[in-house]
């Protein structure tokens, strides 16, 4: 044990010094806080047998205003064992994921047995936990299941900054579920998720989530990393190389000797809430710069048909110009880098990198997934929050961006490009099994009720609020919100309030309605007698409302109708009517002249169950 203090206080002091030339971040305003974790670790990998030693040391400051009498870290690969949550409820839940169990039985009766329970001693995965020291001294811990449990010795202040450094080994499991070793493609290591990592605690106190299947939560940081693994293996991931002429591997000009069997490669990745990497031995790698932006990297199997190896090639174009629309859509891309990596079990989002299939057609790799896993970039690595809580403020802003994107880039200039979306949630919507958004992203009856709350409502979220504050508005709050909350956790109310300030609207009623409740949005034009229009609300959630008119002689006029909560318009060429409070269930306009058909909302943004009910003519008043 003694020996173990000294090679651990060597460790820390190391990690202070490495650390000190990093740049810091503001974490603490007059109204704002966050945590703050600082890493140092070094790992060994043993590429037989799949597992790793490790030491860590963590420069962690506590910015709260509270003080801390214990920690909690995740371990998620010890998900990766028969038994654990991500088991059982892989098992338990009507709809199961196939990444985690097979069907044995019929298509029309399947029978799934899980794929984690069906792993070896030798294909588990786990992350013990060796020795813990806060500033030198050892705490006493307990892992419960994915999450180790530690008591401190003596409390976090506020204000106070703290070292915890640790020994740790782990065993990188067969891949299931993002993380793993060899997956389907034969990618060696797909290692996300692979330390241990400090539970996040803010202004709600801590987040130390079991890992059952979903999203992450962490604290904002600066990383530096060594990872010793055999010479012949190319790593990507997270973080800038420090030590690219030691390292060859097309990170430096001329191919590297070394004596040892092992090369250490050495990362920094400062201001991240994750550190990602994935390594194989028969990577292409190859780059290109983006025209005012970061030096994009690609990482894919050599091993594959020629005819996938182009599609690589011909990604490559295509992923610097997205990369340049969504920081130009969104706000400017921080890192010198960004990372496109064939790895884990189809696209996932990590620090400065994604992993995606690498096999598939260009099309899908593109469209389907690069598009939406770049996204993610913005909506959750750099304005980081809560997807355990607020799922929807990543998938479905992500899904949002995305979609816009690609309706740009394949000039399909769709009224609606978020119709796919507005589709799903709508079907789930008029099925009587949806759950609100507030559901836990784990606690979802259905998976597929997850994706239409996530995905697919998430972005009818911000597309619908384009409907009701206008388009250069919404556009104008997605640039202010990344603004103001990019290195943040940012939560709903702050999306929210940054359109109520962009557009001078009250906004709270579209946040409570649509994302905390399963009220549905439903008008319908109920009568027209000759310049007479009356209007109906049906379903329980108001809107305000656009309104084309078609009077007889052919002509049309646009009007618009105000939400009373409002308090105000949106702009508008439209004719304005007086206000719809929404306690009253129907509305009485007179058109200027004689009408022959009245349409609510010719755009289709606004999320209407159903739409039967939007029109009406003159002919079809019986």
């Amino acid at each position: 044990m003694k020996h173990v203090f000294v090679l651990i206080l060597c460790f820390s002091l190391f990690a202070s010094k490495a650390l000190a030339q990093m740049p810091q971040m503001v974490y603490k305003t007059d109204n704002y806080w966050q945590q703050q974790a600082d890493y140092v670790m070094e790992i060994n990998m043993d590429v037989t047998t799949y597992q790793f030693n490790g030491k860590q040391n963590i420069v962690y400051t506590n910015n709260s205003p509270d003080v801390l009498h214990k920690v909690f870290y995740h371990l998620y690969f010890n998900a990766f064992q028969p038994g654990s949550e991500m088991d059982v409820r892989s098992l338990t839940i009507a709809d199961p994921s196939l990444r985690l169990v097979n069907n044995v039985g019929e298509k029309e009766n399947p029978i799934y047995e899980s794929k984690i329970a069906n792993l070896k001693p030798n294909e588990i995965g786990y992350i013990n936990v060796n020795s813990l020291l806060q500033n030198g001294k050892s705490l006493r811990y307990e892992v419960v299941g994915t999450i180790l449990e530690v008591k401190l010795n003596q409390p976090i202040q506020p204000g106070e900054q703290v070292q915890f450094d640790m020994l740790f080994s782990g065993q990188v499991p067969v891949q299931t579920r993002r993380s793993g070793r060899n997956n389907k493609e034969g990618v060696a290591l797909s290692m996300s998720q692979w330390y241990p990592k400090l539970a996040e605690y803010d202004d709600e106190g801590w987040h130390a989530y079991s890992y059952i299947g979903r999203e992450f939560y962490s604290v904002w940081g600066n990383y530096d990393v060594k990872i010793t693994i055999d010479k012949d293996y190319i790593i990507g991931g997270t973080g800038y190389l420090q030590n690219a002429n030691e390292i060859g591997h097309g990170y430096a000009s001329k191919t590297i000797e070394t004596d040892g069997d092992k090369l250490t490669w050495h990362f920094l990745a400062p201001n991240v809430h994750d550190f990602t990497w994935a390594a194989d031995p028969d990577y292409n790698h190859d780059t290109l710069k983006v025209e005012n932006g970061p030096l994009l990297h690609f990482f894919y199997k050599n091993t594959m048909a020629p005819e996938k190896i182009d599609n690589w090639k011909q990604l490559q174009p295509k992923a610097a110009k997205l990369m340049r629309y969504f920081s130009d859509l969104v706000g400017i891309y921080p890192y010198k880098q960004y990372s496109i990596i064939q790895g884990g079990d189809a696209g996932m989002e990590y620090g400065m990198c994604t992993f995606i299939r690498g096999e598939a057609e260009l099309e899908s790799m593109f469209r389907s997934t690069v598009s939406h896993e770049m996204a993610h970039t913005w909506f959750q690595f750099l304005l980081a929050s809560n997807e355990a809580k607020h799922e929807w403020m990543d998938e479905g802003f992500a899904t949002y961006i995305e979609y816009k994107a690609m309706d740009d880039f394949y000039n399909e200039n769709k009224t609606n490009p978020w119709e796919k979306s507005y589709k799903r949630y709508l079907e789930t919507a008029s099925s009587g099994l949806e759950e609100p958004q507030t559901t836990y992203a784990d606690k979802y009856e259905l998976n597929s009720n997850y994706s239409a709350a996530s995905y697919h409502k998430g972005c009818v979220f911000l597309a619908q609020l384009g409907y009701i504050i206008g388009e250069d508005n919404l556009s104008k709050t997605i640039k202010k919100y990344f603004a103001d909350f990019v290195f943040k956790h940012p939560k709903p109310i702050d999306i929210i309030r940054t359109a109520e300030k962009v557009s001078g609207l009250e906004l709270d009623w579209y946040l409570i309605d649509f994302t905390q409740t399963t009220n549905t949005i439903d008008y319908a034009v109920r009568s027209i007698d000759k310049k007479t229009i009356t209007l109906e609300r049906i379903g329980l959630m108001p809107m305000p409302l656009d309104v084309t008119v078609t009077y007889l002689d052919g002509t049309s006029e646009n009007f618009y109708i105000a939400l009373r909560q409002m308090r105000g318009e949106k702009p508008t060429s439209a004719t304005l009517l007086k206000d719809w409070a929404w306690v009253f269930p129907t509305y009485t306009f007179e058109a200027s002249k004689t009408v022959e058909s009245v349409q609510i909302d010719v755009s289709g943004l606004m999320a209407d169950l159903n739409h039967e009910n939007n029109h009406l003519s003159i002919e079809k008043k019986h």
